[in-house]
């Protein structure tokens, strides 16, 4: 398959662009478009068969599930038979924006995107692109991150290309994603409104419109091989660089020295080896390849994360030692990605 690649810029789209990929995406192609978030592996929602394309062309386990993007508020009523009060006071607050909604599923919603669960994901992005293209192609768009399953999410078009090139139809090159973390997931079908995937949008967020939210008691557990994921990311290893990473916790005296240990342990051994530390922390280090995750308040963190775990893969990199972040606010989204990205491999100091 020839994937054509498209470049088109968020402040001034070019609409023969958006008419060509909406065009694939009706007639049951895939396409791959930036979010706000990171850019999707786009398929139209309520065709079976597009679906299947989707699981396919990522290598995607077939009962993780799917997110539904969709272009209005209004849209909830044609997926979900019980759109519930505190659905439309997070739309109102969120959308569009990098929030996922789980609700009950309406039957023309396939149980393949699914994951045969009577629940579906709904989101609606704030990327002028991506809005724009769902609204033209007229249909709900299924779209998980447009990577190869377990890889690093994309947060550029070249990205994308390096993992789906030659299996997708389309490519729309916008520019780097700004969030760089996939969106909060919220589940709405039980009584206490609950995040199964902490992103952007925190637990203090939600409760602040909601009054009461919690976050899912295994977020930051292993990995449950024989749990059915009711959300993207619950049950799979995710965002997993190809050297072997270790994230080690305590304070930052201690973890800088137990770094430093493993870190002339393996390059003496000749192995590529990277650390990645918070921006006063770099110092600390005497790696030959150091990453600067910024801030503790984790932002800069967030968007360059997924970006410097496939640069190490480029770079031939065996081994990544990372520090850690405290789990509030943005924080909790990014220690949850590192953690599956490490296959929970964490030293303590």
């Amino acid at each position: 398959m020839n994937t054509i690649i498209e470049k088109t810029d968020k402040d001034n789209i070019d609409k023969e662009v958006i008419l060509k990929a909406a065009d694939i995406l009706r007639n049951g192609g895939l396409v791959a478009f930036p979010t706000e978030t990171v850019y999707g592996l786009g398929g139209n929602a309520l065709d079976a068969k597009a679906s299947e394309k989707i699981y396919a062309a990522k290598g995607r386990p077939s009962d993780n599930p799917l997110i539904v993007h969709i272009s209005r508020v209004e849209d909830l009523y044609e997926l979900s038979p019980d759109v519930s009060p505190k659905a439309l006071k997070l739309a109102k607050a969120f959308w569009p924006g990098p929030l996922t909604m789980i609700l009950p599923k309406l039957p023309c919603v396939p149980d393949s995107i699914t994951g045969g669960l009577p629940s579906v994901a709904i989101r609606m992005p704030s990327h002028p692109i991506a809005l724009e293209l769902i609204r033209e192609s007229g249909i709900y768009v299924a779209a998980p991150s447009a990577n190869l399953s377990g890889r690093p999410s994309p947060t550029t078009a070249e990205h994308v290309a390096n993992d789906l090139a030659g299996r997708i139809d389309m490519i729309i090159d916008g520019g780097p994603a700004n969030v760089g973390l996939e969106s909060t997931i919220v589940d709405l079908t039980e009584d206490t409104p609950t995040i199964l995937r902490p992103g952007f949008i925190t637990l203090e967020d939600i409760k602040k419109v909601l009054g009461s939210a919690e976050m899912d008691k295994a977020l930051m557990s292993g990995i449950k091989e024989n749990a059915v994921p009711k959300a993207p990311g619950m049950k799979y290893r995710h965002y997993a660089p190809k050297g072997d990473l270790t994230i080690v916790l305590g304070d930052d005296e201690n973890v800088s020295r137990k770094i430093n240990e493993l870190v002339a342990q393996k390059e003496g051994s000749g192995y590529k080896v990277a650390v990645m530390a918070k921006a006063e922390n770099v110092c600390r280090y005497s790696c030959k390849v150091i990453k600067n995750l910024g801030d503790s308040d984790a932002e800069y963190a967030a968007h360059t994360l997924y970006s410097y775990l496939r640069e190490f893969d480029d770079m031939g990199i065996e081994y990544i030692y990372s520090e850690g972040f405290d789990e509030d606010k943005l924080g909790q989204a990014l220690m949850n990605r590192l953690m599956k990205a490490a296959a929970q491999q964490v030293i303590k100091v």
